[in-house]
């Protein structure tokens, strides 16, 4: 039987896979290639973060990667005109793999004894990098370099998995606790308009 975390990485997998073949599809990519940006949405903060903890990246070990991506795309393909007319069909399913891939990133990252600010940048790479590889693929500005609270909502999400770690909860409830945080940073910082402030450099 897979574990909490196993199947806390299948959705995020399956979460991410969505939102990349949802923008691929919107820019009119074929089933190839809408399932090469699916793909490495998917798989590409962990193996970031695998490569950075020494260890073999899961989609290289366990297959399954490869089979929530093929039915994120069938998904896609079966409901695509209904979900190309929703406009939050992406937003929902990327806040989705976001909150479940940091989670799974900071747990993994202590796990391997590795300290708290490690575990919280690890679980930020695992949740934003895919992002930013998925945005480079179809040729867009990465949602972390704009002014939308994301990668900052990873590490708030952090933060709160470490606090209920310290306070001696339970690892499912730290995992819950702080998934929910990262989807609600990500969901109440786009509804209420709230991002970080820009730097501002001289205009010549």
């Amino acid at each position: 039987m897979p574990t909490f975390v196993q199947i806390l990485d299948f959705i995020g997998t399956f979460a991410f896979a969505i939102s990349g073949i949802r923008l691929a599809s919107a820019k009119r990519f074929d089933w190839f290639g809408a399932y090469v940006v699916g793909f490495v949405t998917a798989i590409g903060g962990g193996t970031i973060r695998d490569l950075l903890l020494d260890v073999t990246p899961g989609w290289m070990t366990d297959p399954i990667y490869l089979i929530c991506t093929g039915l994120a795309l069938f998904w896609v393909i079966a409901f695509g005109k209904y979900l190309i007319h929703m406009h939050n069909t992406f937003f929902l399913f990327d806040s989705i793999g976001l909150a479940l891939f940091t989670v799974v990133g900071v747990g993994k990252s202590l796990a391997l004894g590795y300290p708290f600010w490690v575990a919280i940048i690890m679980g930020s790479f695992t949740g934003a990098a895919g992002g930013v590889l998925r945005d480079v693929f179809i040729n867009e500005i990465p949602l972390i370099f704009r002014k939308e609270i994301y990668a900052m909502a990873c590490v708030i999400g952090g933060f709160v998995y470490w606090v209920c770690h310290a306070l001696g909860c339970e690892s499912y409830i730290c995992q819950i606790v702080a998934g929910i945080t990262v989807f609600l940073s990500r969901i109440l910082s786009v509804k209420y308009s709230i991002c970080l402030p820009i730097l501002k450099g001289e205009s010549k």
